[in-house]
């Protein structure tokens, strides 16, 4: 079969695309739309059509220029999609204009190595294996497989960074489906299989039908997952009263404000007990130590919510016994009382690598309780109101197998978030996006409190129940339903997609040497 002229007309305009500069330009427009695919935007195709521009932009090119255009692509992805990292340096860490500017330059730098990395990989491959990589090779297989193992790279090496993975942007769409099986390294996959058809499509037009066919059962087997109930209801719904203070990040230290900050969260606390079964506060609503306020504050507070049959959960620094350093907690108060150390801390923000050399540089290196210890890897769910939940506080719910300890006893999962760092940008909904994530990958509903938004409950289906409105202080009342039983992905982790990654691409690198 031949192409029609039709067919070669296009392919040979889009060709145009790829060719010199305007393949730069071409990458780093498409890594610039890539961030609108996500929350708070939706635009969940864009997660499709611009990684196959990139995939375009790299095929056929010398490994150096294909280097270069995934830098491109990566600098447009990360310079939109993590600009709040500005916010948070600038504005809440008491830093320059200039220096804010030229740190948050330099992350974003660092993360579009991993495109970079991609393009290149891609590029060698493809111009080693010359011919012997025909086309559904090339699209179906080799460039979304490079494609998920730089993003699962991306996840772990130097702690991880997994903002802006494409499964992320399809949690309302039909490839979530594949959330409870895969996780959303599988969605990824997914996401870049249907991009290497459609840069197929644009290259070779009706001789791409094979992948067309493909996709279409990837999305409808997808579509019909969706549709599955991997868990059970078990137990009586719990209700809970979330409280989002509101409080200015900046007077979070302040001595000032100190009081203030203890008798609001005082005030909405006794208004609720007794009219809900849990409350919960978000990350470090108390910024002094749990020891120090425990005899005068937290022990009347609990004593309370025991006798009215309710559980407190809230977020507070606690010392370690030997008093030498401490730890971000969500701690159980009341009926059953239990203590969460986060185990997963935020470089430069809840310690500071190298902190000998760094620490004293720049007031944001500088912050009070800026040097937490991480907990353990592996605690146990805490009880709230009988049932087991998989505690996570703020960042580290990024990392969904970081959570699967906790299955299947868990049937809740619990986060508490401070983003008021971050103010009116774009992390807040990227975060609840993400949270949501991991309810789709449990089965479990999802309580998450955060500072000043996104407050939410959220079912085992990733549906938000209800949500408070942003940087306005509010109580989120609702019940959740406690869920039971194992999803596949709660079982076999990222373990099932990670072995049929490498067996696919070991499998392309002995054809490409020896076919």
């Amino acid at each position: 079969m031949h192409e029609s002229d039709d067919d070669s007309v296009a392919a040979t305009g889009l060709r145009r695309l790829t060719v010199g500069w305007r393949g730069d330009l071409s990458a780093a427009v498409a890594g610039a739309l890539l961030p609108l695919a996500f929350a708070p935007f939706d635009l969940f195709p864009l997660a499709i059509l611009c990684p196959a521009l990139l995939f375009m932009a790299v095929d056929g090119v010398k490994p150096r220029r294909a280097l270069r255009r995934g830098f491109l692509f990566g600098l447009g992805q990360f310079g939109v999609g993590v600009s709040w990292v500005f916010v948070a340096i600038h504005e809440f860490g008491d830093t320059g204009v200039v220096l804010a500017t030229l740190l948050t330059a330099l992350f974003v730098a660092v993360l579009a190595l991993y495109p970079a990395l991609f393009g290149w990989a891609a590029a060698w491959l493809l111009r080693r294996a010359g011919t012997r990589f025909g086309a559904p090779a090339r699209w179906l297989l080799l460039l979304p497989v490079l494609w998920l193992l730089v993003e699962w790279l991306r996840g772990w090496l130097f702690t991880g960074f997994p903002w802006l993975q494409l499964g992320y942007s399809e949690e309302h769409a039909p490839l979530a489906g594949l959330a409870p099986i895969f996780g959303v390294y599988g969605i990824t996959w997914a996401c870049a299989v249907s991009a290497g058809v459609l840069a197929w499509l644009l290259r070779s037009g009706r001789r791409a039908w094979p992948g067309i066919a493909a996709v279409a059962v990837l999305w409808c087997g997808a579509w019909g997952l969706r549709q599955v109930d991997w868990t059970h209801p078990t137990g009586n719904p719990v209700s809970f009263a979330l409280i989002q203070d509101n409080l200015l990040q900046e007077t979070k230290w302040d001595p000032s404000q100190f009081q203030r900050r203890l008798n609001l969260y005082a005030r909405l606390t006794l208004q609720n007990i007794g009219n809900v079964d849990v409350i919960v506060w978000p990350e470090n609503a108390i910024t002094a130590f749990y020891g120090d306020l425990k005899s005068d504050y937290f022990d009347a507070l609990a004593a309370k919510a025991r006798a009215a049959g309710t559980d407190l959960v809230v977020g507070v620094p606690l010392r370690k016994k030997d008093g030498k350093g401490y730890y971000t907690t969500l701690m159980v108060l009341g009926r059953h009382d239990g203590v969460y150390r986060k185990h997963h801390l935020v470089p430069f923000g809840e310690y500071v690598p190298l902190q000998g050399v760094l620490r004293g540089l720049i007031n944001f290196f500088n912050l009070p309780m800026s040097n937490f210890s991480p907990g353990g890897a592996d605690q146990p769910p805490l009880l709230v109101d009988g049932q087991p939940a998989a505690m996570s506080v703020c960042y580290e719910d990024a990392f969904g197998e970081q959570l699967l300890h906790n299955f299947p006893r868990a049937t809740l999962l619990i986060n508490g978030s401070n983003n008021a760092w971050y103010g009116h940008s774009f992390a807040p909904p990227q975060h609840l996006e993400i949270s949501i994530m991991r309810t789709i990958e449990t089965g479990r509903p999802l309580v998450r409190a955060t500072t000043n938004g996104i407050t939410a409950l959220v079912d085992s289906h990733g549906h938000i129940l209800a949500r408070a409105p942003q940087f306005r202080t509010y109580v989120l009342r609702g019940a959740v339903q406690p869920m039971a039983g194992s999803t596949p992905y709660t079982r076999w982790g990222n373990t099932p997609v990670l072995i049929l990654a490498y067996a696919i691409l070991g499998g392309l690198l002995w054809r490409g040497r020896h076919a």
